[in-house]
This record gives structure tokens, sequence and C-alpha cells, in this order.
């Protein structure tokens, strides 16, 4: 057994170091990114495939950066970060069973995006995917979170955990796959300190020193199997580490439910099937969520705007840095002298300061200037060239930087012009779109496997009421999820407001009488930014919510009793409506159509009574 766990080390192992080989050229690209956006942009691949410094051709050579990849990467995630898609449950069919599963399940998602701050998980996976083209999500349940369920504070209900992997860390089998299901098997690598790995595994490995990220040098992991010097930069070297890698492979003849093997330092840990059901069918898959900023055709890893904008920046930095040289030599002077006419060492240290006073031999030809022209147009017409192409294949420009150039232009003509300035966004928009529609499906159906234990959480209702509610794995259903919103990126918050007060004055929010329709108040402040304004109850949602609970209490052969605060005309309603849709007038259903029809009966009878009651003290 021995030798065959030491032949699964070596063989993973040596398909580790295989990967890494295969995808040293998109590393090279993402190191390069990320020089070029803090500002190291003298940094290139050299004929050994490493990424360094530059060192100048000559000691007087200019050699400033004018940074414009960053600000044009700064608009693009402040724009992207208004993608925030909330995600909705499409129930499986009009049965008020499957509507309460999908509602149920909207809430979960609406409760674990809040908890998790799925918000900011997203934000920095989008900063990962702009440097590099690519992040991922890791989606996993952890039983180590949760209410205790046990004794003492070993035994956890276990919960959803999310967190952002960079691609330094991710390892398919062929980065020509273009999606994530297509790969075989996926490897994650990742430096885990040594006590972790004994606390984790019961491995005491040994710990090395190990740049896990940095600009100065890059070596087995977050960089991953060779050195790349960034001179300027800090290297975030960590101590005592321990190389943990996870090969995740798909289900297949041998192994129909998928295998996972970790390894940590040269010691295998764990050799067994993918411990996650996180797919809608129930089958078991990758606990990751791809996301780019633009997909590539026939490639695993996507494209960063930077890469499009690097030979810019290095053009740019180069025209203007001459045009600089140019500038010194017109305001220096370059000075012509006979050999041996003066004392140039003196010269050279001290160069021609305003008032000295310059000896040379007489009988010589006297020092001069050489005549230098004007700096040429053409470098400030470059400048420029170059710096509006950037902006332009960044998908970022700025509109109203010269308001003069808009001033005869219609406010309808200069709104279809931010629109179509937006546009270019809506593919990177989309991708983050689409990994949190992926995100969602697996914590639903992590949820539905695994949360056996009936949780309590609360949620802000359709009403705009704090809503308690308890659920588990049981009353999730999720046969399709779709985003409740539209594309954020095409309609600012200003541009929201003004739809939503254009549709209110026109009356098509309110009913026929004039007023607005319930719970529609709050659904308008929620939308204009002012969802907290609105905390009052409203009524008839309240009795809707309980009509559906005694819906469900039946249905559970729970006894139900009428009430004299009820709404009798809201409670027959909805029990109706949950007879119809249910067909529980089948011979299937007999005995539940029973119990509700008995209940509408018992409303009925109540309504009457307090008819009779109210007439009676009418009279008197």
């Amino acid at each position: 057994m021995k030798i065959e766990e030491e032949n699964i080390v070596s063989d993973i192992l040596n398909d580790f170091r295989r990967r890494q080989k295969e995808r040293r050229s998109y590393e090279n690209n993402w190191i390069t990114n990320i020089n070029f956006y803090i500002g190291n942009q003298y940094y290139n691949v050299d004929e050994f495939g490493v990424v360094r410094d530059f060192a100048k051709q000559y000691y007087w050579q200019e050699r400033e950066v004018f940074n414009h990849i960053a600000p044009l990467i700064d608009v693009r995630l402040s724009r992207l970060s208004r993608v925030r898609p909330t995600m909705t449950v499409v129930p499986f069919s009009d049965s008020e069973s499957d509507v309460y599963k999908a509602d149920m399940s909207r809430k979960i998602l609406d409760v674990v995006s809040r908890r998790l701050n799925l918000s900011n998980i997203i934000a920095e996976a989008t900063v990962w995917s702009e440097m590099c083209g690519t992040s991922f999500y890791k989606v996993i349940w952890d039983s180590d979170l949760g209410d205790v369920i046990g004794a003492g504070d070993a035994i956890h209900a276990g919960d959803v955990s999310i967190s952002v992997v960079s691609p330094f860390e991710i390892f398919p089998d062929s980065t020509t796959y273009q999606k994530l299901e297509d790969c075989k098997s996926i490897i994650h690598a990742r430096a885990y300190h040594r006590d972790y790995v004994k606390d984790k595994w019961g491995v005491d490995a040994k710990g090395e020193d190990i740049d896990v990220y940095s600009l100065d040098t890059i070596t087995s992991i977050g960089g991953l199997g060779y050195s790349a010097s960034s001179l300027n930069a800090a290297a975030t070297k960590k101590s005592d580490q321990v190389l943990v890698l996870e090969k995740y492979s798909l289900p297949t003849k041998d192994y129909p439910d998928g295998r996972l093997q970790i390894v940590a330092g040269k010691t295998l840990v764990y050799d067994g099937i993918l411990p996650l059901k996180n797919n809608i069918d129930g089958k078991r898959g990758y606990p990751f969520v791809r996301q780019c900023a633009l997909c590539v055709p026939n490639s695993f890893f996507g494209l960063s705007i930077i890469d499009r904008c690097v030979p810019l920046q290095r053009a740019y930095n180069a025209v203007k840095n001459r045009k600089h040289e140019y500038m010194n030599r017109m305001a220096m002077g370059v000075l012509t002298v006979e050999d041996g006419s003066i004392d140039t060492d003196n010269l050279e240290e001290e160069g021609m300061s305003p008032g000295k006073v310059l000896i040379y031999r007489q009988g010589s030809t006297p020092p001069r200037m050489l005549g230098v022209e004007n700096a040429p147009f053409d470098f400030t017409r470059e400048e420029q060239l170059l710096e509006d192409e950037m902006k332009d294949i960044s998908g970022i420009s700025d509109l109203l930087s010269n308001i003069s150039t808009f001033r005869n232009v219609s406010g309808v003509a200069l709104q279809l012009l931010i629109e179509q300035d937006e546009t270019r966004l809506i593919v990177t928009a989309d991708e983050i779109r689409n990994a949190t529609k992926e995100i969602s499906k697996q914590i639903l159906s992590l949820y539905k496997h695994y949360c056996v234990v009936k949780q309590s959480s609360k949620v802000l209702s359709k009403s705009g009421d704090l809503e308690m509610f308890y659920w588990n794995g049981s009353d999730i259903s999720y046969e399709d999820i779709i985003f409740e919103t539209e594309n954020e990126i095409n309609q600012t918050l200003a541009q929201k407001r003004s739809y939503i007060l254009e549709l209110l004055s026109s009356g098509l929010l309110s009913e026929r009488d004039g007023t607005l329709a319930p719970g529609m108040k709050s659904k308008i402040l929620d939308s204009l930014g002012y969802g907290m304004w609105d905390t009052t109850q409203d009524i008839d949602n309240l009795h809707d919510s309980r009509a559906d609970s005694e819906n469900l209490n039946m249905q559970n052969n729970v006894a139900v009793a009428v009430s004299e605060v009820d709404d009798h005309d809201r409670h027959i309603r909805r029990h109706t409506a949950y007879i119809v849709s249910n067909n529980l007038d089948s011979i299937h259903n007999k005995s539940l159509y029973d119990r509700v029809l008995e209940h509408i009966h018992e409303h009925e009878r109540m309504k009457q009574t307090l008819s009779m009651i109210n007439a009676t003290m009418q009279e008197q």
C-alpha cells in the first residue's frame, strides 16, 4: 500500500510540473500585467522566459513611467461594481408546493448572499479577472461552519463557504479547453503553513520558504515553478510553507463519482470520491466557477484589457521620455569645445551654471553651444493618439471631459453616446452575471443535499417586512434560476430613479382607484435606494402569508384554527387557490382536500357569525 501511495504522489507531482510548463506563457502575461498596473512598466520577458526589469541603455536616458493603464482599470472596476445581479428561482410547476419551494430558495439565496457578503467576493474576483483575464470562485460545504449541534463545540451543522481563487493557483489538464466542465481534471495548488497542514491532515511536513505571490520572485506556487524577477517590488515570501495539491477528476467509467486526490508536500492525505454534490442533477463536479474579463476561443484562460494596452503604454512612455530628453537638450544645451582648450572635468561636474566664468586656452576656438531646434509637433501628436487609442481599446472614454465638444448636441444624442460607451463593458458584465448564476446553483445544490438541520433566517419580504422563516434542504427547489434584474451596466441609479418616477406619474403602478398596489410602496422606495424608509407592515400581505402558512400546516397534517382577526375573504381566496393549483379534488389528494375545504367552511361560518354580531350591535 505504501508503494502504491508513493506512485500516486509521484504521478500527481509529475502531472503538476507538466501543467506548470504548459501554462508558463500565461503566467508571464499575468505578472507583466500586474507590474504595468502598479507602475513597474519596464518589465518584459527575456530570452529565458523570465519576467525581469530591463535597465537603462545610457545613464542620461529618461526612464519615467506615465501610467495610463491604472486609471483605465480603476474606471472599469468602478463601472463593473454596479453589476450585482439579483437571482430568483422559477417554480417547476404552478402548484402551491413548488411555488413555495421556489420562493423559499429565493429567500435562501438572499440570506446567504448577505451573510457571505457576496458583493465583496465578486468585487475581489473582478479585480483578478481585470488584471489577469480570469478569476475563480471556490464554492464548498465547510463542516466546521454553522450552528453547533453536538455536545461541546466539536460538531457543527456545516455551511456554504465561498472564496476567491487567483488564476495562479488553477491548473487545467489542458489550456486549450474552452470551458471549465470540458476539463477532465483540475489541480488547485496552494501553499499552507506547516502547522495548518499538521492540524488539518495530520502530516508533519517540512516547511519551505515559498513566494506565494510576488512581483519579485515567483516560485513553486502562485506563479509556480519558475523564478521571475521584479526588482522594484517587495517579495511576499512566506516561511514554513507546504505545497498542497488538490487534484479534482470528473466522473469516469472507473470512477463514477469522480475522484479527489490531495497531496501535502510529498504525502498523500486523501484519495476518494469527489466530496460534493454541487450540480443541479445531484451529480458531483468541480467546486469552481470561472469568470473571465474577455473570453478567448480555444483557451481556458481569458484575456485582460491590460494585454491590449501594454504595447501602447510602452510606446507612450518611450515618446514622452524622448520628448523630455529633447527638451532637456534645449534647456541645458550641448557645448562643443576644442580638445585641450578648457578643463573638461570641471565642466562636466559643474555644467554651465549662470554667471560661470569659462576660461579657455589662448589661441584656441572658444566653446560654443550646439544649436537645437524646437521640439517637433509629432511628439505631442503621437502622445495624444496613443492616449486616445488606449481609451478606445479599453472600452473607456471620457465623453464629458471636453464639454465644448458636446455644447450643441441634444440630450437624446448625448444619452445615446453614453449608452454606446457603456455597451463596451457588456461582455465583461455578462461574465460576472453568469458566474453569479452558477454560484447560486451550487449554493442551492449544497444546501439541498447537506443541510439536514432546520435553520432560522430573516429576510425582507416582498412587502418590505422583516420575515422570519425556517428551512432545511427539503424545502429547496432550483429547477431554473434566472436573473431578477436586467444588466445593471446599462442603467445608472439616476436613470433607474427617473424611469420609476415616470411610471409612477403615468399611473402604471397604481390600482384603478389611483392608490398604490399593496406592497408597491416598499418596492418603489427600495428601487430608489431608500428601502429602509418604509418600515410599516402591509396588512393584506400579512394575511396572505398567514394563509400560505396554514396551507403548508394542513399539508403536513397539522391542526389549523380559524381566528377572529383573520381577513376571511383573503384567507378563503388563498385556500381556494391552493386547492385549484394542486388539484386536491383528485382521488389521491382527497384527505387533504377535505381538510382544506373544512377549513374554508370554518372561515365562512366565522365570517357569518361576525356579521351577525356587527348587525346586532348596530341595531342596539
